[in-house]
Formats: structure tokens, C-alpha cells, sequence
């Protein structure tokens, strides 16, 4: 999926580049400011494919992701250079056994929030076109059940790690502008926290994250 995907932003790329390449330095400063909006799109959790993890990709959880962006942006000279921050929710989840770690690595657990703090860097395609790379860290939270037959326990995993992406932004009518973007997340560490507020030292995981989303906004 995700060579589908880069494959699909890059002909993009290309396209608005040879149907408006005059443009491209003389373009207003449309994507410049503080700006908020709303995402919604596909999301996927599965074991990472490196060296550190031992679970097979197969077992994963699909779902939407959901939430809300806040960034600033700002043109220099042919470039828009930006900071965001994003706070997310999913569906995804695994109803696997919970003494069962083989799905997914954690057991049975489902996607919490996400905390993600950034940057993007984008060139103007075209006046109303913005073609960005985008990339910093990203703090996930999955939500764990546990139960003996009687008693239900809660507790939660925090998972750190890092997002890198690529996306389209089109200026609409306005101050309006909507968005697709690519997201690829690798969390690294993980630290088990406990209903009563203590939690474990961190550990070492090898979680992937894949996620495609629209989103739609207003600059001020």
C-alpha cells in the first residue's frame, strides 16, 4: 500500500508540475499563516519489519483514524516551510486472547489517542497547489483489557516513535484548503503503564503504522 500510494503522489507531482510550471515561483502566498483542521482516513497498526520484532506482519489491526491539525506556515522564496501539531483517535483494534502477545506483540488491545509534533517542507506545484514532505514524532497510546472471567482490568501502552509523510494540499475558495496525505509511523520504545499510575521502564518494540487521510481546514 504504501508504494501505491508514493507512486500516486508522485505522479501528482509531476502532473501539476508540467500543467503549471510558470507559476510555480510567481504563485501568492496562499499557503502561509496559522491554520486548523479536521482528518479522517484509513489507519493500520502491525508489527514492524525489522530486526527487533519476532511477530509476523500478519497480524494487525485496520480501522479510521480521526482527529484534528493545527500548523503555521510560511513562504520561502520558491518553498513553505511549516510546524504542525495533530491529536488523533482510531478504531483499529486486535480482540485476540489477552494472554495471547502473538497478535500484534501486545495482546489484546485496542488504538488510543496520538500525539504527533512536526514539520513539513513543500514546493508550489501550481498557484493552488502544494506538493509537502512532512516528518517528526509521534507518541501512541494502545488501550489494553485485561479480565480473569470476573474482574476487568484497564491499563494502557505508550509507544514512541517517529512519522514520516508526503502529501497533496489544494487552496479552495477563501481561506478553505483540503488534503491527502501518506503517513508512515515506527514506534521503537513502548513502556507499559498500570491503573494505578505506575508504569515499567521502557522497552524496546518494532511497531509499524500506516495511514492514508483526507483532511479539510481554514487559514486565519
Amino acid at each position: 500500500m504504501r508504494t501505491l500510494v508514493l507512486t500516486a503522489l508522485a505522479a501528482a507531482t509531476a502532473t501539476a508540475a508540467l500543467a503549471a510550471p510558470a507559476f510555480a515561483q510567481d504563485a501568492p502566498t496562499t499557503f502561509t499563516g496559522p491554520r486548523a483542521g479536521v482528518i479522517l482516513g484509513y489507519d493500520r497498526l502491525q508489527p514492524g519489519s525489522g530486526p527487533d520484532s519476532d511477530i509476523s506482519s500478519d497480524h494487525k489491526a485496520d480501522g479510521l483514524t480521526y482527529g484534528g491539525d493545527v500548523g503555521y506556515d510560511a513562504a520561502i522564496g520558491g518553498l513553505v516551510i511549516g510546524a504542525e501539531g495533530e491529536v488523533t483517535g482510531s478504531t483499529s483494534k486486535v480482540t485476540n486472547n489477552p494472554a495471547n502477545a502473538a497478535a500484534l506483540g501486545y495482546g489484546r488491545v485496542k488504538a488510543g489517542r496520538d500525539l504527533y509534533i512536526g514539520g513539513r517542507l513543500g514546493f508550489r506545484a501550481a498557484p493552488s497547489t502544494l506538493i509537502y514532505a512532512k516528518g517528526g514524532y509521534t507518541n501512541q497510546r494502545l488501550d489494553l483489557v485485561a479480565s480473569n472471567g470476573t474482574t476487568e482490568t484497564g491499563a494502557h501502552y505508550n509507544l514512541d516513535g517517529y512519522r514520516l509523510g508526503a502529501g497533496v494540499e489544494q487552496a479552495l475558495g477563501g481561506k478553505a484548503y483540503a488534503k491527502i496525505e501518506y503517513r508512515y509511523s515506527n514506534y521503537g520504545n513502548a513502556r507499559l503503564e498500570y491503573p494505578n499510575g505506575a508504569n515499567t521502564n521502557n522497552f524496546d518494540v518494532d511497531t509499524d503504522r500506516h495511514q492514508v487521510v483526507a483532511g479539510v481546514g481554514i487559514r486565519f
